[in-house]
């Protein structure tokens, strides 16, 4: 069975901190970090789309730290690794943690020694100028089915310095089959693909999102979804016509839907959008993060995670 409450609401005040720790677990970036970041990871952070070798070398050297941190922290608990790659005023935005890193390193002594089996099973790691985005499946307990995690974290002169996160409780059941976290477009990759796609499929996404999402317009489906569609949110089915099903009924059910999106990270044919829905005036609303694959012009592919905004925040920031 899946954690209670409880647990739930430990794990992700930590992965207001652990989040940014997410990005271990890709074999591109799972490299040794070094003392110091390189020169490349200090300087403005440029365009992924036109990146040259020093940019190159910025976004794996941030992807790097992250991992560093991640099993660092919650999986072997080490907190120096948080003095090393951690700014001191590290911002938080999951609403079950304060500020700062030694908030962080607090956190994380405290879950290894609850949960000393706690694993973030990363699947896939994207960075774009001083953004990375970490997908994870995090289970505190072994033979749980954990939770769906995407981590943002920004950097800022080489060290993390903000961070935010949605979690969801992986469920039991999927209507489409596919679990949430697996790849099924072709070829069967959790690696984004050429960096020198990023602009062109960042623009594509933005415009398919806010077509879709933002202006209610499902005539967005026919511009710029594939016949090859896999949907791996467990409430809605499989293809273009499970989501045009799914979207029509969520629509019509909450007219004065609000969909605001915040930020946009993309590499190579994976663009995630990170957004706020608000079903009705008045409402919290949801963080949601949606991530999209695009293969030939199209999108074929998407993974989701959404989670209540809560009444109260243990810091001061906002879920956005």
């Amino acid at each position: 069975m899946p954690p209670t409450t409880s647990v739930r609401r430990t794990f992700v005040a930590a992965a207001a901190s652990a989040a940014l720790l997410a990005t271990a677990a890709v074999p591109a970036v799972a490299v040794a970090v070094p003392a110091s970041a390189p020169a490349a990871a200090v300087g403005h952070a440029g365009h992924a789309g036109h990146a040259g070798y020093g940019d190159h070398a910025r976004l794996g050297y941030q992807k790097a730290v992250v991992a560093r941190v991640l099993k660092g922290v919650f999986e072997e608990g080490d907190t120096a690794v948080v003095d090393r790659y951690v700014r001191p005023d590290y911002i938080q935005h999951n609403p079950f943690a304060p500020d700062g890193a030694e908030t962080l390193k607090n956190l994380g002594v405290a879950l290894h020694q609850q949960f000393p089996d706690a694993k973030y099973d990363i699947k896939r790691v994207i960075s774009e100028g001083d953004l990375v985005l970490v997908h994870s499946n995090v289970v505190m307990v072994p033979g749980t089915r954990g939770t769906a995690v995407f981590d943002i974290f920004r950097f800022q002169g080489g060290k993390i310095a903000e961070h935010w996160d949605v979690g969801q409780d992986v469920p039991e059941r999927s209507v489409n089959g596919n679990d949430m976290f697996s790849t099924e477009s072709w070829p069967r990759t959790e690696k984004p693909g050429a960096r020198w796609v990023t602009g062109y499929n960042k623009k594509l996404v933005t415009k398919a999102f806010d077509q879709l999402l933002v202006d209610k317009d499902l005539s967005a489906l026919d511009r710029y979804w594939g016949p090859e569609y896999h949907q791996h949110n467990p409430n809605i089915a499989d293809g273009v016509e499970g989501v045009r099903a799914g979207l029509g009924g969520y629509f019509e059910q909450f007219p004065q839907l609000t969909v605001a999106r915040k930020r946009v990270i993309a590499e190579g044919d994976l663009v995630a959008v990170h957004s706020h829905y608000v079903n009705a005036p008045g409402e919290r609303g949801q963080a949601v993060v949606d991530l999209f694959r695009v293969r030939g012009g199209k999108i074929v592919e998407h993974w989701d995670a959404l989670q209540d905004v809560p009444e109260t925040s243990a810091n001061d920031n906002t879920m956005f």
